[in-house]
């Protein structure tokens, strides 16, 4: 039997941006043997790709591609940056201006989410090469791993009571396991469009199409800025604005996006009748309940089925419900949970928020991660005044931070904030209920952007690029680069997840 405090998955939740749902896994290289391909200067030899949860594999091409770690010092330490080339419909001839994937997180791998934009591209790929770049500090790309003396993971102490000083001391820990292999002030976004724009020079390309998903949709505006010449067409989804505090306004979307699905419940007939307290409400009453008594909940780990013995505190049932609010698929399950938990079983609330817990751990290098927010976004946070109303409060953003005063780094140019101006082509996309990047960062982006267009998907959480049409709609407007001609009305068939009103499903 196994017993640990579980209060760790609201921080882990806080730490969460991605653009995909799903926790990746490694793909793996073809054998020295097999015959290169060259693509511009750059030779790659075959590869397939895979992301954990997904039920299929993508062959790939894969190469991996110096630069220099200190731009300043280019005899200094170089690090490897892994490429993966999805090749064109067009046997391997597709069009001359490739489309670039930028990845979420900040601290997710490109090529480890290769399932999911081979999915949403499938359109575009018909005519043009897609490639991967895993950005410095994830993947393949010297990965600012935190490892211990033994070369493996750095455990975080499970069993302490979670705290900031707790990933202080992680976070001092974690740097000085990096110190022969990296320098962690250099693995920041300004560093990656540099390194997209190396890989862009090597394989001979003029122009580039960008698709990036959440933290990606930073890095894409920052390219575009630093590369106009170089740009034909940018799609961001999941925006995040450039002056945006990536952590900052995670408490007030959060509740915005609970409100928006406690909302759709009570105009659902057999929702509301199943569950007459919204879910709002409940969550509140829950974590209250929670807070004046933390329980101890027996129940089976989802993974292993192996009983495990926790401490369900009000910080893991957030960081559940956070979680699960990125996928409306998950989060058709709260309703249900929540009302268990109300009449004293806790035991679906702990596993779940079990499960929830290791899948952020896959999904982002929480160096890399670190690396970012803190040279680009703690210098800039300043904490709101505290609201009684908000299901949480200014410590998720001091969770998100708390790594910064001992993580080595230095604060980004104050041009690293700036809105993006520009007459480039460009598609913004929005998930109706995402508790991350709401619709309204769209439009914020948009005004910036008069050859932009910005379309929401409804009933959709985080990361919209596989949503029903909206495949081919990407594949319309990169083909045209005309965000405004496209007829997005398809996108109407798109509807709500319901609530689960029992374990078997949701009602007929």
């Amino acid at each position: 039997m196994q017993r640990h405090h579980f209060a760790r998955a609201g921080l882990l939740a806080s730490m969460l941006i991605a653009g995909c749902s799903a926790p990746p896994q490694a793909g793996s290289d073809g054998a020295g043997d097999t015959p290169s391909r060259r693509y511009g200067q750059i030779d790659f030899r075959p590869c397939t790709l895979a992301t954990e949860g997904a039920n299929a594999n993508v062959e790939a091409q894969c190469a991996t591609f110096q630069v220099p770690e200190d731009r300043s010092r280019p005899d200094g330490r170089r690090i490897d940056l892994r490429v993966a080339w999805l090749e064109s419909g067009n046997s391997g001839s597709g069009l001359p201006d490739p489309v670039f994937f930028l990845a979420g997180g900040p601290g997710q791998a490109a090529s480890e989410v290769a399932v999911i934009v081979d999915t949403a591209l499938r359109q575009v790929r018909k005519q043009r090469d897609i490639f991967l770049i895993d950005q410095r500090g994830t993947g393949g790309s010297n990965p600012l791993s935190c490892l211990g003396a033994d070369g493996k993971e750095l455990p975080m102490d499970e069993d302490a009571a979670p705290s900031e000083a707790l990933l202080r001391e992680y976070a001092e820990r974690c740097a000085a396991s990096l110190k022969d292999r990296a320098d962690p002030r250099f693995y920041t976004t300004a560093e990656a469009i540099a390194d997209l724009d190396a890989v862009r020079q090597a394989l001979g390309a003029n122009t580039l199409n960008l698709v990036g998903g959440s933290y990606g949709t930073r890095v894409a505006q920052r390219y575009a800025a630093a590369y106009p010449q170089h740009t034909r067409s940018i799609v961001i989804d999941g925006v995040v604005p450039n002056e945006l505090v990536v952590g900052g306004d995670f408490a007030t979307t959060f509740d915005n996006a609970i409100t928006l699905q406690s909302e759709q419940c009570r105009k659902d007939a057999v929702c509301s009748k199943r569950f007459p307290v919204d879910t709002r409400a409940q969550l509140r009453s829950v974590v209250e309940t929670l807070r004046r008594a933390p329980v101890t909940v027996d129940y089976r780990d989802p993974g292993t089925n192996a009983p495990r013995q926790e401490v369900l505190t009000p910080d893991s049932v957030v960081g559940l419900a956070f979680a699960f609010s990125y996928v409306p698929q998950y989060s058709s399950l709260l309703p249900l949970v929540l009302d268990e938990a109300a009449q004293g079983r806790y035991a679906p609330l702990a596993s779940l928020a079990r499960g929830a817990t290791r899948s952020m751990d896959f999904q982002i290098n929480r160096g890399m991660q670190w690396s970012v927010i803190c040279s680009e976004d703690a210098p800039r946070y300043q904490a709101p005044a505290e609201s009684s109303d908000s299901l949480v409060g200014p410590e998720v953003a001091r969770a998100f931070f708390a790594a910064c005063p001992v993580w080595p780094h230095q604060p980004a140019a104050a041009a690293a904030a700036v809105p993006l101006h520009s007459d480039l082509p460009v598609l913004l996309l929005s998930g109706e209920l995402d508790p991350v990047t709401p619709p309204r960062y769209a439009e914020q982006v948009l005004k910036g952007l008069p050859k932009g267009r910005a379309l929401v998907a409804r009933g959709q959480g985080h990361g919209t690029l596989t949503a029903g049409c909206m495949p081919r709609l990407l594949g319309q407007f990169i083909d045209t680069t005309d965000a405004k001609a496209l007829d997005a009305s398809c996108l109407d068939t798109l509807s709500y997840v319901p609530a689960f009103t029992s374990f078997n499903g949701w009602a007929p």
